[in-house]
């Protein structure tokens, strides 16, 4: 069973919680795992701490890490940047759930990550 969620970003590069928009797309009976999949090659989805600070630090520390130019595949599109990036965070998570709800830790959100943004983007949950 699958749901598709829509996540617009205002930045080339931004993180955001979306964990209560993928717990509302879970059926209220369901027990196993979700699946959050983004299918597209220049955005990302993780599970981390979901305080706002953080989130501006998992920014920073992705611009940190790989530089806006300077790539090879800049010559075709000019976003490798925003490739390299979400290849660093992934472009799936999967949770528990139980109950229909999500079984996660105290301090875990799912995040989507834009990395080539502004957009309006898919995020898929599937739940098995």
């Amino acid at each position: 069973m699958g749901t598709e969620l829509s996540v617009s970003t205002d930045e080339r590069l931004s993180v955001l919680d979306v964990t209560d928009r993928v717990a509302e797309a879970l059926p209220t009976d369901a027990d196993g795992t979700a699946t959050v999949f983004v299918p597209h090659t220049t955005a990302a989805v993780t599970v981390n701490e979901g305080e706002s600070r953080l989130l501006g630090d998992i920014e920073t520390g992705l611009s940190e890490l790989v530089a806006d130019e300077g790539w090879a595949h800049d010559r075709i599109d000019d976003n490798a940047d925003a490739h390299l990036r979400s290849t660093l965070v992934g472009p799936s998570v999967t949770v528990p759930v139980s109950d229909g709800e999500l079984a996660m830790g105290t301090w875990q959100s799912i995040l989507f990550v834009e990395c080539d943004g502004p957009r309006t983007r898919s995020l898929e949950v599937h739940v098995d």
